[in-house]
């Protein structure tokens, strides 16, 4: 049993901190936003991930799981403290550092004894030994009354939102990077009833594994994406070429669904300050550029299909089916969604919208021209097309024959490659994938 410190509540310190505490740690997470630690207190989640108010409950309630805005009161005694803070994309594309500067200087502010402070935000390569120096200089600066000493250690993240309790508990690897092996071996012992395979490094390349594992799946996407518009003008069918490529065990079949592209908080913001990284380092990231370049595109093709099919989208009403940018999250950063939707807006398409959980969010990020609506049925009353951009379940659920009545016309395009063209044709509707010769 050990004590931590988990700094910040977001997807992954929220995920990190309370899964450390089911497995049996007093675990107290921190966070500066006082409204949303008053919210975790009273049992709300600042995030949607399936299974999570569940299990920050029970653990509350054991009293392995505490949550605080002092650094008074998380730090000191703590044997491990995580810095999962945001590290938004910067101006330039590079990673914006100013919270984990901000979270480094306030742990070494109140630090006692001997603590491992662990990096656990997605931060550029270099910067464990950038946080190692603030952390000394601020010990120095104060004059060290408690005598506190403290290794850092880079312990990367590869939780996938919408399944991030499992992947924190059933981990492929678990990457450390220290210049003290003996701190990484004691972070790998935090995680040893995970049973999991351990990768100990230096600093600067377990920060870089993270980059390189996200910046190879985004490229996996963005290959079949590119593949999916030859397929479109060719009259092959991506899905099928997808699944004949994966059978090759040096390939596999995962992340080669072709769509709209990739969205989220992790792979825009990592393949782009990567790029970043590479062109001060003075080196030509030409790969990393294409793969955001067919990524943007993927967005402009599928927008082309619909007003290509339509004729013209001005003064056509089109629902939309999905918002967030995957199932079983309700994040809407750098979803497809929003630049699909404006990019009709803007060419006077009249736009309804539906998702069964990230409806609050979108307000945040889509045009005021668009009507928010409670269910599948109501975007499509009157419609012209109705456009699948998040492959929930409940699309594959829906009443296609009631869906038929309350169209005006029946094209439905389907971003996700979700739906049987054939079984969708059969009910009477104009299908439209990506990739796809219907």
């Amino acid at each position: 049993m050990s004590n931590i410190c988990v700094i910040g509540t977001g997807y992954v310190g929220l995920v990190t901190g309370t899964c450390f505490s089911d497995l049996g740690n007093n675990v107290t997470c921190l966070d500066i936003i006082e409204e949303k630690i008053l919210s975790l207190k009273r049992g709300e989640m600042p995030i949607y991930e399936p299974g999570l108010e569940e299990m920050v409950k029970n653990n509350v309630k054991a009293g392995r799981l505490k949550f605080t805005t002092s650094y008074e009161d998380a730090v000191p005694g703590a044997d491990f403290i995580f810095i999962a803070v945001g590290t938004p994309q910067g101006e330039d594309g590079g990673a914006d550092l100013n919270y984990v500067e901000t979270a480094a200087q306030s742990i070494a502010q109140v630090l006692e004894g001997h603590s491992i402070i662990i990096n656990k935000s997605t931060v550029p390569i270099g910067t464990g030994d950038w946080v190692s120096n603030i952390v000394q200089d601020t010990l120095e600066r104060t004059g060290n009354p408690k005598k506190a000493t403290f290794a850092v250690v880079s312990n990367p993240e590869f939780l996938r939102e919408g399944s991030a309790i499992f992947d924190f508990m059933t981990p492929d690897r678990i990457v450390l990077g220290s210049t003290v092996r003996a701190s990484a071996e004691k972070v790998a012992e935090l995680y040893a009833p995970l049973k999991a395979p351990v990768i100990i490094t230096d600093l600067r390349t377990a920060e870089m594994i993270k980059y390189a594992s996200n910046a190879i799946l985004a490229t996996r996407i963005s290959f079949i994406n590119e593949i999916s518009q030859i397929c479109d003008a060719l009259g092959a069918d991506v899905k099928v070429v997808a699944e004949g490529m994966g059978y090759d065990k040096r390939i596999g079949h995962q992340f080669l669904q072709a769509g709209i592209g990739y969205g989220g908080s992790c792979f825009p913001k990592d393949v782009k300050a990567l790029a970043h990284m590479a062109e001060k380092s003075n080196c030509h990231p030409q790969l990393l550029l294409a793969v955001m370049d067919i990524n943007q595109d993927s967005r402009r093709v599928f927008v082309q299909k619909v007003e290509r099919t339509l004729g013209s989208v001005t003064h056509r009403r089109i629902g939309v089916w999905g918002l967030a940018f995957k199932p079983n999250t309700d994040d809407m950063r750098e979803a497809p969604s929003v630049d699909i939707i404006n990019a009709l807006i803007r060419k006077g398409a009249e736009v309804r919208v539906y998702d069964p959980v990230a409806m609050k969010q979108a307000e945040r990020y889509l045009p005021h021209a668009v009507e928010f609506c409670n269910d599948p049925y109501s975007v499509v009353q009157e419609a012209d097309a109705v456009l699948l951009l998040t492959e929930w379940n409940e699309f594959k659920q829906v009443d296609f024959e009631k869906v038929k009545k309350l169209m005006k016309q029946h094209y439905l395009f389907d971003g996700r490659n979700l739906y049987d063209p054939l079984e969708i044709q059969k009910l009477g509707f104009e299908y439209r994938g990506v990739g796809r010769p219907f």
